[in-house]
Parts: structure tokens; sequence; C-alpha cells
């Protein structure tokens, strides 16, 4: 018993130190190129944009390509919020109408930008290259399934290196995956021209779908377990996935090792690391078990038959 204190402890402070590491992004100060962005976003940020058509001379009204609309909450509220457009597009951008082969313009990944760079060492972005590329999502595509094809570099946060609940960061990342795996998706299109069945169906074998897809997330039992990880990347075949109940609702639960990691690091934040241990509202049926409650519940259940039998021993002796 002692020992699993022990490592429990050490296993605390060892989140702690990693608490210390934050996004690393300036989310209080206003955004840096606010200004800059405006000319961008007077047309990107609406459904409609107008300019003077300099052959007719008057003003055109289009409709935006949906592709192409963000959400300027979003986007500042992301991590590359202080970006400026033309730091990541062509300058020639700032020219409209734009030059028509600027679409083919190729994009960024993230590791052009983050890799080996140390300021950006805590988020080990060169693991994350290394495990996508054994993930499905590497071997069964080609090299246009990148970090954008689920990441969207105008509106992305890092849930989990903030002050997020984990119902949060089951949120934001589930609805990652769906934008993709959900029935109809466009994006899914983009890979594929079948229909997948509908996810409900997909997991037809879980008690309670709606349940589960609210308290964990998709990569819990789609990829595996590797504690160096902050998030998983490689989504393992879906053969591989998780099926057995007793993988998370057992003593060795692996969601110690995943979602609740996040939980634990939430829970010493609010109240401290000593009561962190003790009053963990990680709660899943079968995985939460404590040796002594369950000898104290054993002895009021006890009493509680030798009680009833008592009673009845009484009761047919007046009789």
């Amino acid at each position: 018993m002692y020992k699993k204190l022990i490592l429990l402890l050490v296993f605390c402070s060892v989140i702690s130190m990693q608490l210390s590491a934050t996004t690393g992004v300036n989310m209080e100060d206003e955004p840096a190129s606010l200004e800059a962005n405006k000319l961008c976003f007077s047309c990107h940020a609406n459904s409609i944009y107008q300019y003077e058509n300099e052959f007719t001379g008057k003003i055109d009204r289009k409709a935006m390509n949906p592709n192409f609309i963000y959400d300027t909450a979003d986007f500042y509220r992301g991590v590359h919020r202080h970006f400026a457009c033309t730091d990541c597009h062509s300058p020639d951008y700032e020219s409209f109408p734009h030059a028509s082969e600027l679409r083919l313009e190729e994009m960024y990944q993230c590791i052009d930008c983050h890799g080996g760079d140390p300021t950006y060492a805590q988020f080990n972005f060169e693991a994350i290259e290394e495990e996508f590329h054994k993930s499905v999502h590497s071997t069964r595509h080609d090299e246009s399934f990148n970090c954008w094809m689920c990441h969207n570099p105008h509106s992305y946060r890092t849930m989990t290196h903030g002050n997020n609940k984990i119902s949060e960061i089951v949120e934001y990342h589930n609805q990652t995956c769906i934008s993709c795996h959900d029935n109809y998706s466009v994006k899914f299109q983009r890979i594929s021209d079948t229909l997948k069945p509908a996810l409900e169906i997909i997991h037809e074998f879980l008690p309670n779908f709606e349940l589960h897809f609210s308290a964990v997330r998709c990569i819990e039992c789609h990829t595996g377990s590797k504690d160096t990880m902050w998030v998983a990347h490689n989504i393992l075949p879906k053969e591989n996935a998780v099926k057995k109940c007793v993988e998370c609702h057992s003593n060795s639960t692996m969601l110690i090792s995943k979602l609740y990691k996040y939980q634990n690091i939430e829970a010493r934040k609010n109240r401290g690391t000593f009561n962190a241990v003790l009053l963990n509202e990680a709660y899943v049926i079968g995985a939460n078990r404590n040796i002594y409650l369950n000898i104290v519940s054993a002895i009021l259940f006890g009493l509680t038959l030798i009680g009833v039998a008592v009673h009845v021993f009484f009761r047919i002796k007046k009789k």
C-alpha cells in the first residue's frame, strides 16, 4: 500500500513540473497583428464580401467560399493569435483580386516552424511527427494527409496545456475526430469516395454510446499508451482499438496514463496535491477501489445481515 502511495506522489511531482509548461502564448495582451489582419478578415470573416470592379467601376458583392471563412474570435483564442496572415501566407495576398496561382501555394507544416526549436521543446513536435507517421492517418494515405487535416491553424488551441476542464478537453478533442469521421463529412470525402456507417452503429458494442463520447476521448481507445506523449498521435487500425470494458473499468485502468493525467493536474491546482490524491473525482466503475473501504463495506454489510438475523430470530421466538 505504501509503495503505491509513494509511486502516486512521485507521479504527482512529475506532472506538477510539467504543469509549469503552459501554452507559451501570451493570451492576455492584445493580438500583435490585430490591425494588420483587419484587411484580410474584412472579407474572410464574412459570408459576403465586396470589391470595386475595375472593369465596370461598380461595387460587386460576392459569396465567400465557406472553406475560406474564418471566425476572428476563434482565431484570436488560438495559439497563432499574434500572427499576421502574411506570416504564413504569401504577401501577394495583400493585393486583390488575388493571383490565381496563389491557390497552389504550399502550406507550412507544424514541424516546419516548431521542429528543432528549443523554445517549443516541451511540446515534443519531433516525437509527435514520428508517432503520426506510424499512424493509419499516415500509412494509409498520401502526403496530402497532414497536420491541418485534423488541426485548423486558424483556430487551434492547446487544450491540455491550459486551465481547461476535463469535459472541455474531451469535447474539443472529440470534435476534432467527429469533424471528419461523422457521416457525410466534407473532410472525409476529401480522402475517400465511400460513405461510412453512422458512429452510433460503428460503436454499437458500447452500452451507452453518448455517455462514453461525452466522458472520454476517441483517442483513449484508438491509440496506444505512451506516457512520454502528452496527446497520442499514433492512431491504430480499427482492429486494434480497445473494445474490452476491463481495459478502463478495472484497478489498472489505462485512463490513468491517458485522460486522467490532465484531471490529476486540474485537481491539484484546485485542491493541492494531498487533497487531490485523497479526493480524486476520476470515477470509473470498477476502476476506483480502496481496500480499506472494501473491508469497511464488508463489515457493515455483515453487521447488517447479523442485525436482520437477530431481528428475525426474536420475532420468531416471540411467536
